[in-house]
């Protein structure tokens, strides 16, 4: 009989500071030997249990909470070797998000209870304190793209342009059909505008990057949410470290964690860039962390990854790339801007 051994070890504290001397795998809260994913043995099953099904009744099963997340992240994968509807490339599902003036950001007399919320992730006040103040927006209706961009869709502009950024995360750089429909990472901001403005051009549409405050506002919602479902933080609705899959999930498949307004995976699988370059809030104060050591100028990114921990996954939370650790999955998200 085979038995697992039962390895006593827990979540250590991460300092992205000390990220020069840390191993990916201690950043990732994980022991320097393999230990086994706690869905891993549920995905297998559900690979068993779901061989075979058409596609239609994939496509259902990842739309029912009455399925598991294993199930509905087994049935995402077999969807990108069969071809997944719901991604088409010149046709990217949107949200349309109504305007109007909107209230983003943090109160700093709240940066010290987000801090002891997330106590023992090592985050620093300087990185809650960038939320800060909380400010007055005016944001016209646009829409935003129900999914991060994916795989198949970045394959179709490389091929269609000849643009020479391939994603370092496709290993040898070749193209990975079993993860067509996770959203592409391990690109540049240059390289999403430039995916932009290609699409635009195909289409004839004003597809853009969204700017922080329309991601925000999407991501959040009229009642302020801190994570895009809601106020408390479940390992089950975004695909982010607590989760434990360190690596990318076909987009949609963590129902649970969509935004108010329908909007998937704005917390969790990929760092999403947004149009803006960091700046401090109206009235804020220009925060120069490690990000502006490291670029001088920067990129924000929006809503974790699965090699982030839940602090990332906040609505209000502002990161960008850190080159200095492969921990950094960057990807993107399309917004338009609707015609007159």
């Amino acid at each position: 009989m085979n038995h697992t051994p039962h390895h006593d070890w827990h979540w250590p504290v991460f300092e992205e500071t000390l990220c020069g001397t840390m191993t990916d795998r201690e950043r990732l809260g994980l022991p320097q030997h393999y230990v086994q994913g706690r869905l891993d043995a549920q995905i297998a099953e559900a690979y068993a249990f779901l061989y075979g099904l058409s596609r239609d009744n994939l496509l259902n099963l990842i739309a029912s909470t009455h399925h598991t997340l294993a199930q509905r992240i087994a049935a995402g994968n077999l969807l990108a070797l069969l071809g997944d509807p719901r991604i088409e490339v010149m046709q990217p599902a949107m949200v349309e998000i109504a305007g109007g003036d909107v209230q983003l950001g943090l109160d700093p007399d709240q940066v010290d209870a987000v801090l002891e919320r997330f106590s023992g992730l090592g985050l620093n006040r300087a990185w809650i304190e960038k939320e800060c103040p909380s400010y007055s927006a005016s944001i016209q209706p646009f829409k935003i793209a129900k999914y991060p961009v994916t795989h198949q869709e970045y394959k179709a502009f490389l091929l269609d342009t000849a643009f020479p950024e391939i994603p370092s995360s496709w290993d040898f750089r070749r193209y990975p059909q079993e993860r067509a429909n996770h959203p592409v990472y391990t690109v540049s901001h240059a390289a999403a505008q430039a995916y932009a403005l290609w699409l635009s051009a195909k289409t004839g549409r004003a597809f853009r990057l969204p700017t922080e405050a329309e991601w925000e506002w999407a991501a959040m919602g009229h009642d302020h949410r801190e994570f895009p479902w809601g106020n408390s933080f479940h390992a089950d609705f975004a695909n982010s470290a607590e989760t434990g899959l360190f690596t990318t999930t076909a987009v949609g498949v963590f129902l649970e964690g969509d935004s108010p307004f329908g909007v998937s995976d704005m917390a969790g699988n990929v760092e999403e860039y947004v149009a803006d370059a960091y700046a401090p809030y109206p009235n804020g104060q220009f925060v120069q962390d490690h990000l502006v050591d490291i670029h001088g100028q920067y990129h924000v990114a929006r809503g974790g990854s699965f090699a982030r921990f839940r602090d990332l996954l906040r609505t209000k939370r502002r990161h960008g790339h850190n080159p200095k650790s492969s921990t950094y999955a960057m990807g993107f998200r399309l917004a338009e801007t609707p015609s007159a």
